[in-house]
């Protein structure tokens, strides 16, 4: 899977389960709320305050993706 700023946090987890972990471990607590699901990661991102190529990069490393 290629993860980018428009992948949907529904898309990231439908593809590569393990990343739930990986998102909680960087403080985002709400990965299991519907609407969650239909952020991008930009989006999440902007919302916890993180800049969103280092928290694609951050996943990137973790995943090996």
């Amino acid at each position: 899977m290629r993860i980018n700023k428009n992948t949907t946090i529904g898309e990231l987890l439908q593809a590569m389960p393990e990343a739930a972990d990986v998102l909680t471990s960087m403080g985002m607590h709400c990965i299991g709320c519907p609407s969650a699901r239909m952020e991008t990661l930009e989006q999440a991102a902007e919302v916890h305050d993180m800049n969103a190529d280092d928290l694609i990069e951050d996943l990137k490393g973790f995943l090996g993706a």
